[in-house]
């Protein structure tokens, strides 16, 4: 077993520890998959009420975010005319904001626009008789990309190019995680460990003093040495085919995936981060993807699957983190 340790510990988490704390353990479903909340609760906590607020919220990014849902915000614009400013709400607005910089960062191995391509795989809500052939992709490709993208902060404005259809599969989801661990902290629940379809963050500690402890997810069958991730002020996500099957595309081609990743986890400050960069990294492979993880200095493990041999590669930043 390797064990992961954050960074840095926060003093003020232990200070405030109340060992005869009980802990809840709330869950539901959203966004095609399952949630989960545990958390350390203050006296007088009502985890039903708890509940009720976490739902809400959660119903509320869907109706902005969701490509499934024909009356969200998200498939809203992208049935919207060529020229059409649609204005944003502040989720959605910092989900575009963090993407497009992760987009241009990652170039474009991470891409939100590329929701025709999604679509021309049968990969979304469509469903389609066969794969596409060449001149499909062609034509989903003309369509898509983020650079094709004008988006204005101030006042959270997203110009809609023509024909572009957004996709936030690949970021949407780590988002909600930060997002009910942040209504958490605002109702005074400052421990707390939140899932979303295998996405964590956690924050502080548990009442007996230990972090919120999770095994890093691996695809199945893989003889691979445990790693034990010390959630403590960090968040986790991975990407893979192995729950789907391929389902993974590369932006840059519109074709699936052909550097044989099987498995690609990210542990970062924010979900939303370590959702999106999972996502390149998967699409970038063990070579491109761990040189910008180091040049960015990205926790990260990479997993590929050769003639059914496994192999693992670690970045630096992740292998800082190892202890003994």
């Amino acid at each position: 077993m390797r064990i992961v340790l954050p960074p840095a510990i926060d003093p003020a988490a232990f200070a405030a520890r109340d060992p005869a704390a009980a802990v809840f353990d709330l869950r539901g479903e959203t966004m095609g998959t399952t949630w989960r909340a545990s958390f350390a609760a203050p006296v007088g906590t009502d985890p039903s009420q708890v509940r009720i607020a976490i739902v809400a919220r959660l119903a509320g990014l869907v109706a902005e975010m969701s490509h499934w849902a024909p009356d969200s915000l998200l498939s809203r614009f992208n049935r919207s005319a060529s020229g059409t400013w649609t204005t944003l709400a502040p989720d959605f607005a910092h989900v575009m904001a963090c993407g497009l910089a992760i987009a241009r960062t990652t170039r474009s191995a991470f891409d939100p626009a590329i929701g025709r391509l999604v679509d021309a795989w049968g990969f979304g809500p469509i469903a389609v008789a066969a794969p596409p052939d060449a001149s499909d992709i062609q034509a989903a490709r003309a369509t898509s990309g983020w650079s094709r993208l004008t988006f204005a902060p101030v006042g959270a404005h997203l110009r809609q190019p023509g024909g572009v259809a957004l996709d936030l599969s690949g970021i949407a989801k780590g988002h909600a995680v930060d997002v009910v661990a942040d209504l958490l902290r605002d109702a005074g629940i400052a421990n707390a460990l939140v899932e979303i379809g295998g996405e964590l963050v956690g924050r502080g500690i548990r009442p007996d003093g230990d972090p919120w402890w999770v095994d890093l997810e691996s695809p199945p069958g893989l003889a691979l040495s445990p790693l034990r991730i010390a959630l403590h002020g960090l968040a986790v996500a991975t990407s893979g085919d192995y729950r789907r099957g391929a389902h993974t595309l590369d932006p840059r081609t519109g074709r699936p995936i052909e550097t044989q990743v099987v498995s690609a986890s990210v542990i970062h400050q924010t979900a939303l981060d370590a959702d999106a960069w999972a996502t390149a990294l998967t699409v970038l492979g063990p070579v491109e993807g761990l040189a910008l993880a180091r040049d960015y200095r990205i926790a990260a493990r990479i997993v590929t699957l050769i003639d059914g041999d496994a192999r693992e590669y670690l970045s630096p930043a992740l292998t800082a983190m190892l202890v003994d």
